[in-house]
């Protein structure tokens, strides 16, 4: 009898286990396993009520709280796709996402009512607009709220052998920084297996704490909801980033692991405040989401006193990929340990990576040669939602075609060079924007750069820095070229720095390098032209 592999027997398994447990923690409220459950199984309930079918879309549009992390089991639990959108988005980018994937209710928290309001017009599919966290005032509005739904539904629990595996269970949307954002479709199988595999890797325990610094919509945010569920640890909502937050819930809750995009964690290290508390139960941080650097993981630990490592994933594979945790027989120190720490890392349990030529072939493993990362795992993606071709062409022979360019070494670690998109071809030259990158923000007087690639009549495309100082420091540009040029070769060095108060971001703190690429655009490329490999 095989039992179906679905993340909704986490859930289960934690309620029968550790029923009296504090499960979530949010804002001034704190919920039992059993009270987790139960609410998930009620929203359940009353999707099933609302006419909700197996296979229908359900939207969030919400900050992280008690309510999403529901979503994540209460969704799935009623037969349903769970659509978590990112609050951040444009009008128009909300409407094409909700039409794409044709949701039927929208769950939205009620600082959104205005955003939403904008533009519920245009998205025919939505049957019902549910606010969160408060009465429903707007005439538009379903007249239950959130909480009124769950107080008359009856609790919903399917047997688990009803469930398909290979159903779909979670739909969320690409970034959309090079493209439209397309639909991840990812099964029960993919988050079930996924989460086993994170578990063994960050061998998380009963007794973890986890702080959910990232939104919930975002891969490096959504992973925990299910492993540190599964072995009935507790969820510490973040409903906003802010550092002197952090450090409160660290203190008060005894945060013993968080996950942190780089902008995060820079913000963090530089934050007068953290002096004011006690962090010292933290055991170890996760930089992911976009690259790091080997001196923001060294300022990190000194911070904390704690492991700080990156890591690497992508919506499509459930996300993660990688850890660059240090291996237990691995004896690394100094520079050394936190450039090793800083890399794209080697693949975590039940996860292949490959680093693979044009034409498909193994680069040698020699820590030098670039070429593209390719996956096999349990959690890569079904595919993308309603575009078959797109992915058929990132699933080539049977490996899933990440479109980051990196080295691998003879230990298997791998350092991701840039993305393909990314590389700057200066004289026939590959150029990483994130080695760049990378040297500028060893600079003590830096906060954020950003590398691109602007025209030049002789080479085609040189190097192009944009540069966000840190407050109370200086530097001049001269001498910021100068700190470069003594850590990499002067080839890759930019030919110019421009300094900026501010660069433009996803959601999630990933630089929008394709708005600065129009910007400061380059006559050589546009932004849908691929790069040659070496």
């Amino acid at each position: 009898m095989n039992i179906p592999l679905t993340p909704i027997r986490f859930l289960r398994y934690a309620e029968q286990q550790f029923p009296g447990k504090t499960a979530v923690v949010c804002g001034n409220q704190r919920f039992t396993y059993a009270q987790f459950a139960e609410r998930a199984s009620r929203l359940a309930g009353a999707l099933r009520d609302a006419g909700i079918n197996p296979g229908d879309r359900v939207a969030f549009l919400s900050l992280n709280c008690h309510r999403l992390l529901e979503a994540y089991y209460g969704v799935p639990e009623a037969g349903a796709v769970l659509l978590p959108l990112n609050i951040r988005l444009a009008p128009n980018e909300l409407a094409h996402i909700l039409n794409d994937a044709g949701a039927k209710v929208l769950f939205l928290q009620q600082e959104f009512l205005p955003l939403v309001d904008s533009f519920r017009q245009s998205i025919p599919s939505i049957q019902n607009f549910v606010v969160l966290d408060s009465p429903a005032q707007a005439q538009w509005l379903s007249p239950r709220n959130y909480e009124d739904m769950l107080s008359a539904a009856t609790p919903y629990r399917p047997d688990i052998m009803e469930f398909d595996e290979n159903s779909l269970a979670k739909l969320f949307y690409t970034s959309g920084t090079s493209a439209n954002p397309k639909g991840v479709m990812l099964t029960h199988r993919n988050v079930y297996l996924h989460a086993l595999s994170v578990c063994i890797n960050f061998r998380t325990k009963g007794n973890a704490v986890h702080l959910h610094t990232i939104p919930l919509f975002h891969a490096n945010g959504w992973g925990t909801a299910h492993s540190i569920t599964l072995v009935g640890g507790k969820h510490v909502m973040l409903l906003r980033f802010v550092c002197s937050e952090v450090f409160k819930l660290i203190e008060r809750e005894r945060v013993d692991s968080l996950s942190l995009v780089p902008i995060m964690a820079t913000a963090l290290v530089n934050s007068p405040d953290r002096q004011n508390h006690d962090v010292s139960s933290v055991q170890w941080i996760s930089i992911g989401g976009a690259a790091s650097s080997p001196t923001l993981v060294r300022q990190m630990e000194q911070a904390f006193s704690c492991e700080c490592f990156a890591g690497y994933g992508l919506t499509e594979t459930a996300p993660v990929l990688s850890t660059a945790r240090m291996k237990p027989e691995a004896y690394l120190e100094g520079e050394r340990r936190y450039a090793t720490q800083a890399m794209t890392g080697y693949a975590i349990p039940c996860v292949e990576l490959r680093v693979v030529d044009a034409n498909g072939d193994d680069v040698p493993r020699d820590g030098k040669t670039m070429g593209e990362i390719v996956a096999r795992s349990d959690g890569v993606m079904q595919g993308y939602w309603q575009h078959p071709a797109e992915t058929e062409h990132v699933m080539r022979g049977g490996w899933f075609h990440t479109g980051d360019m990196a080295t691998i070494d003879d230990d298997g670690n791998i350092l991701i060079v840039d993305r393909l998109k990314d590389i700057i071809v200066s004289g026939g030259e590959n150029i990483s924007s994130l080695e760049v990158e990378s040297a500028i923000l060893a600079h003590p007087a830096v906060y954020e750069a950003a590398v691109i690639p602007v025209a030049d009549d002789k080479w085609g495309e040189v190097p192009k820095a944009l540069v966000v100082g840190k407050p109370g420091s200086s530097v001049t540009e001269t001498e910021l070229l100068e700190f470069c040029r003594s850590r990499i070769a002067h080839y890759k060095c930019p030919r110019s720095i421009e300094f900026v108060e501010s660069l433009p971001k996803t959601a999630t703190g990933k630089v929008l390098k394709k708005q600065l690429r129009r910007q400061y655009r380059s006559p050589s490329r546009t932004d849908s032209e691929s790069v040659t490999r070496k």
